[in-house]
């Protein structure tokens, strides 16, 4: 069992690494009943797909999850003029917060979308209805009713919603509504409301692979519906974590905004695109007071300012230091990280400042 504890006042670190962390589940290597094998014993994951009695793809099985970057922040493909501005100001209010309130620091579940992203998942199948388990705090699940019935009109709004299913063809179509306003679509914190609706879709090509797309449609959110599409792949031989979250009373311990603030044209000096020794590039660039930076594996997020050169991610215990030359141009950039100092050199030109 993983148990999570947030007592600590450096909250972020603590989930950040919960974040970035790939759990291992129980009963390693215990081979998966009706699994095609290749000659030397592992999965063959290119076999047809299965199928149940009546003929339909058969989804049943533990799958990973879509990806780490839209977990981080589901905003991660759109324009500045897709957000409302309300709800980037709250995002980059709960960014400077360190995520003190997030549902993830309280115990509380997250929402639909951050848990497709984060760990493992199983879905149990059947005709009448579809169970959806995550490997996520305190194992959250859906149950999908494939019966032919409606979403509820006028439901008791639920962190995860109601879902009800149907098939397309070779392809099970998800549709959910009926959510609070207290989840964040993401751990960043990006809001949801009651207005949310999701759609998903789940096409498994064969037997170890699937296609998952996922509609974001929240008109008081963003001003326009978008989707997302990626690879899930199967996770044979193994089980899914039972994930239990405790010692939430420990919050007010947690930190917060730092209450540094510095000028657009400080950081417009930081803006750019550094360069580390393995010819990988960080892209900095500014929305307002606020560094936003993308690569090293990270979505595109902001950053916590620490002092007026050094700033913390928001999504890993990852550091960043600005350095200086005499003339006070900004050089290269310093990564912290657990796996020691890297240093990235500026390329050429700042790039302009952008909301996103």
């Amino acid at each position: 069992m993983r148990t999570i504890g947030l007592s600590s006042a450096a909250a972020l670190a603590v989930l950040a690494s919960l974040l970035s962390t790939t759990a291992s589940a129980q009963w390693l290597k215990y081979p998966t009943p009706g699994t095609p094998r290749l000659p030397d014993g592992r999965p063959n994951m290119a076999a047809p797909a299965p199928r149940t009695a009546d003929g339909k793809p058969d989804l049943t099985g533990v799958w990973r999850g879509a990806g780490p970057l839209y977990r981080f922040n589901i905003a991660q493909d759109l324009k500045p003029e897709d957000i409302q501005p309300w709800a980037e100001a709250l995002f980059l209010r709960r960014v400077r917060d360190s995520r003190k309130d997030s549902p993830l620091a309280r115990c509380l579940p997250v929402s639909v979308p951050f848990h497709n992203f984060f760990n493992l998942t199983r879905i149990v199948q059947t005709p009448a209805l579809i169970m959806i388990l995550y490997e996520s705090p305190n194992s959250p699940h859906r149950t999908v009713f494939m019966d032919g019935r409606d979403l509820p009109r006028d439901p008791n709004p639920a962190w995860l919603g109601y879902s009800v299913g149907r098939w397309e063809e070779e392809t099970l179509v998800v549709t959910s509504g009926g959510f609070n306003d207290k989840g964040w679509l993401d751990s960043a914190g990006h809001p949801q409301t009651e207005s949310l609706r999701i759609t998903e879709r789940f096409r498994r090509r064969d037997f170890g692979h699937m296609d998952f797309e996922m509609t974001i449609d929240d008109p008081k959110v963003f001003t326009r519906p978008f989707t997302m599409k990626r690879e899930r792949l199967l996770a044979p031989d193994t089980d899914l974590l039972e994930d239990v979250c405790e010692n939430e009373i420990d919050a007010t311990h947690m930190s917060g905004d730092t209450g540094i603030r510095l000028s657009p044209e400080l950081l417009a000096t930081y803006a750019g695109v550094y360069e580390l020794a393995t010819r990988r590039e960080v892209v900095v660039t500014v929305t307002g007071d606020m560094l936003f930076v993308q690569g090293l594996n990270e979505p595109k997020l902001p950053l916590l300012v620490q002092s007026e050169t050094k700033f913390m991610s928001t999504a890993t215990p990852t550091g960043f230091e600005f350095v200086k030359d005499a003339g006070g141009t900004v050089t290269h950039l310093i990564v912290r990280g657990d796996s020691g100092d890297q240093k990235a050199v500026r390329k050429g030109a700042s790039v302009p400042a952008q909301r996103k």
